[in-house]
C-alpha cells in the first residue's frame, strides 16, 4: 500500500507537467511567519493541536501572514504505532530547537513560531514590516527556483533556503499505541525537504535552484509547498512563503 501511494504521487506530479508549467509564490516585503508543529500519530494529546493547525487551511491569512508546517517526529513510535510520516531528521530538528532554548527535553505537540517556542493565544505581533521579498517558482518536474530580494542597505549576509513539500487532507486509521482505534486528520505534513545555500546574482538578489526529492510516504489527496530562508548557520526564519500545488 505504501508503494502504491508513492507511485500515485509520482503519477500526479508527472501529470502536472501537461497542465501547469510553473507556479509562483511570493511573500511580499512584510515578514511572513513560519509556524511549525512537532507532532506524532503516536501522541494522544496531538490530535486537538493538529485539528487547530488544519483549521488554518480556511484562514484568509494563510500563506499571506503565516506558513504552517507539521513535522512528524519518531520518538513515540516505541509505544506500538509506527508513524509513516515521521522521520528521525525531523526529531533532530526539534532537538536542535530545544538546545537553542537550553532545554534537554522535547515534547509533543510543540509549536514553534519564527524559530521560538510558542503557545496558542500568544502574541503574533512580531512581524517585521520590511524584511525583504521571497519568491518561489515551482516547476512540475519538482525543480524550484528561489529568489530573495533583501531590504535596501542589507549587504554581506549569507542565507540558506529550505523548501518542503507538504501533504494535505490526509486521514489515517491508527491501530495501536495511544491513539489506537482513532481516525486522525492531518494537514500541512512535511513529506520531503531540501535545502541549499543562496548566492548573490547580478541584480543584488540572492537565489538558488534545487529539486525536491520524492516522498517515501503515501501520496496525499492534496499538496502544498513551503519555503523559508535563514541566515547561514541559524534556525530562526527570516522570511517565508508558500501555497497550494493541488487543492
Amino acid at each position: 500500500m505504501r508503494a502504491l501511494g508513492l507511485i500515485s504521487g509520482v503519477l500526479w506530479l508527472t501529470g502536472l507537467t501537461a497542465s501547469q508549467a510553473e507556479q509562483r509564490f511570493t511573500s511580499g516585503p512584510a515578514q511572513v511567519a513560519l509556524l511549525e508543529l512537532f507532532t506524532s500519530e503516536g501522541c494522544s494529546s496531538c490530535p486537538p493541536m493538529e485539528k487547530w493547525l488544519g483549521s488554518l487551511r480556511d484562514d484568509p491569512q494563510l500563506w499571506l501572514t503565516v506558513v504552517p508546517v507539521a513535522w512528524h517526529v519518531n520518538y513515540w513510535d516505541r509505544l506500538g504505532w509506527k508513524d509513516v510520516y515521521a522521520s528521525k531528521s525531523y526529531t533532530h530538528r526539534q532537538y536542535a530547537y530545544a538546545k537553542s532554548w537550553r532545554s534537554n527535553s522535547v515534547y509533543t505537540p510543540c509549536l514553534v513560531r519564527n524559530g521560538q517556542e510558542w503557545r496558542r493565544g500568544s502574541s503574533t505581533s512580531q512581524a517585521k514590516p520590511n524584511i525583504g521579498e521571497l519568491t518561489l517558482s515551482y516547476q512540475a518536474d519538482q525543480s524550484c527556483r528561489i529568489t530573495y530580494k533583501p531590504p535596501v542597505g542589507t549587504t554581506g549576509l549569507k542565507y540558506e533556503v529550505t523548501v518542503a513539500l507538504l501533504g494535505n487532507d490526509i486521514t489515517s486509521r491508527v491501530r495501536a499505541g495511544e491513539n489506537a482505534g482513532r481516525n486522525l486528520a492531518h494537514e500541512f505534513i512535511v513529506l520531503s525537504t531540501v535545502n541549499s545555500a543562496m548566492t548573490l546574482d547580478a541584480h543584488g538578489n540572492l537565489s538558488t535552484t534545487l529539486v525536491l526529492p520524492a516522498s517515501p510516504a503515501p501520496a496525499p489527496p492534496r499538496y502544498s509547498i513551503a519555503a523559508w530562508i535563514t541566515r547561514q548557520g541559524e534556525f530562526e526564519p527570516v522570511q517565508a512563503t508558500g501555497g497550494w500545488l493541488r487543492q
